[in-house]
């Protein structure tokens, strides 16, 4: 595994829409890896591949420690309720903002076997996958977020 460079808001990748991932390779097994890696060096409990440069559809999100939940090609198919609150990025550091985001959220996604699956997420976990999806899009949690704060 690796840890990879984490790139910064600016960089033209964080506003580009990701491609799917067609076949799990060896190649999408090691970014992962190394995503996951990377996620746990900074400190983060998220991390999308744009953040990494790669514009493909992976996530990786870990709001539990050894609890790592790694998504290829996720989809939000289902979401209810509202919460408000802060949020940051590690391609964005020091700035924080409040963002309303669903209480619950079922994403559908791929795993590295390439198997399809279902995961809910509710309160925190909810809010780490819509955040890290967005990142999918080319979306930010600035773009949303109000009260914007550097700490």
């Amino acid at each position: 595994m690796a840890k990879l460079k984490i790139v910064k808001l600016g960089d033209d990748t964080l506003r580009k829409v990701c491609r799917p991932v067609d076949k799990i390779t060896p190649r999408i097994l090691t970014l992962l890896d190394d995503m996951a890696e990377t996620m746990r060096a900074a400190e983060g409990v998220g991390l999308a591949a744009p953040q990494v440069g790669v514009l493909r559809r992976v996530v990786v999100v870990e709001v539990e420690p050894g609890n790592l939940i790694e998504l290829i090609n996720p989809k939000i198919i289902a979401y209810s309720g509202t919460q408000e609150g802060s949020e940051g990025c590690l391609s964005i550091p020091g700035k924080y903002g409040t963002v309303t985001r669903p209480m619950h959220v079922t994403v559908r996604a791929l795993n590295r076997h390439g198997e399809t699956f279902d995961i809910t997420g509710s309160e925190f976990l909810a809010r780490a996958f819509c955040h890290e999806i967005d990142h999918l899009d080319g979306k930010l949690y600035i773009d949303i977020a109000t009260d914007i704060e550097s700490n």
